[in-house]
């Protein structure tokens, strides 16, 4: 067993009787030493009693006079901020509860840096106790962007933040933002491919995000990631799918489908409208699914028995970001329906 993402939070959770994750104090009072909240040399005394008595009690109900009283504003945007979203989690009974419910709404006021920790926090229990490093890496890609390389038909997968950290020159220090000044690119950086026969590499920088992913037909990423989307639908709703990639989708009788992300559904809503695609749209389709149920009566009666296409694709930036809450809102499901 490897114990990844240390610094997702995962470790400080507990879990109810259908292993679901629970917002510890534990996990509450780490949320209270982000940077966002941490005090600062210029913190005003009623800040620093606030924060002393949140990480005392990280429940604490807080008044709108106690939070009114902090003289920065900035400050007292934060804590509004960290202060609702505690409270929603608070609300709901489990963290997949709260995460379902922020998109549910249909008014997202959670800032995406809270609701990509609460994914990876969901994924790490998902994941506990695999062994599997190309499926822990390629889960990765819920919950962090990745910049798209198309090479020779190959389709690679790394890091969003780490290109953007190599390119910059911020990798390199001082040095690597004068060569970037001068129009100088600091030298090439090689990210090795993550394969089965290097996993341990990920296993011991795992939170480095600086390995690449094949992501290509027959290439051990796409099937975690076809995994992966089985395992998410199966934790939040218990229900059985199958999902596996396609060349194309070739159905008179298309019934449903979902975009992984806001590219692919513009894509497959006018692909299922019979419009073409030009170039550069094809060009940014990345991978097509099929997904089957295996019990076909939690499938709305319009849909049962027919398969739900999704599709990935990145884009004009060549950037993938997936939106794993897309597979909980849209699915077919008759009880969601």
């Amino acid at each position: 067993m490897h114990d990844f993402w240390p610094h997702s939070g995962f470790n400080l959770t507990e879990r109810d009787g259908d292993g679901k994750l629970l917002a510890s104090d534990a996990l509450l009072h780490a949320w209270w030493l982000r940077p966002e909240v941490a005090p600062v040399p210029e913190s005003c005394p009623a800040e620093l009693v606030l924060h002393q008595a949140l990480l005392a009690a990280p429940r604490r109900p807080v008044p709108a006079a106690e939070l009114a009283a902090l003289l920065d504003p900035d400050a007292r945007e934060n804590y509004g901020v960290m202060l609702a979203f505690r409270d929603r989690l608070l609300a709901a009974p489990t963290l997949e509860a709260a995460y379902f419910d922020i998109f549910r709404s249909g008014d997202v006021t959670v800032p995406p840096l809270f609701i990509d920790q609460l994914a990876q926090l969901i994924l790490r229990g998902i994941l506990a106790g695999t062994d599997d490093a190309v499926l822990a890496r390629t889960a990765e890609l819920f919950f962090r962007p990745q910049k798209v390389a198309l090479e020779d038909g190959a389709i690679m997968l790394a890091d969003a933040a780490t290109v953007e950290l190599h390119e910059s020159g911020s990798n390199y220090g001082d040095l690597g933002r004068l060569l970037v000044e001068s129009k100088t690119k600091p030298r090439r950086v090689d990210l090795d491919v993550l394969e089965q026969g290097n996993a341990a590499r990920y296993w011991q920088r795992n939170e480095a995000h600086d390995t690449v992913l094949a992501f290509g037909q027959d290439r051990p990423a796409l099937t975690a990631f076809c995994q992966l989307i089985e395992r998410w639908v199966q934790h939040f709703f218990g229900a059985s799918v199958t999902v596996e990639p396609v060349p194309r989708i070739e159905d008179k009788k298309w019934a449903w489908h979902i975009g992984l992300d806001a590219q692919a559904t513009a894509i497959l809503n006018d692909l299922y409208q019979g419009k073409a695609l030009d170039a550069t749209r094809n060009r940014r389709i990345l991978s097509l699914f099929r997904m089957t149920f295996a019990d076909r009566s939690l499938v709305r009666p319009d849909v049962a028995g027919r398969p739900v296409y999704l599709a990935c694709a990145m884009d004009g930036k060549d950037v993938l970001r997936i939106k794993p809450q897309n597979l909980l809102l849209n699915l077919p499901l008759a009880s969601i329906s």
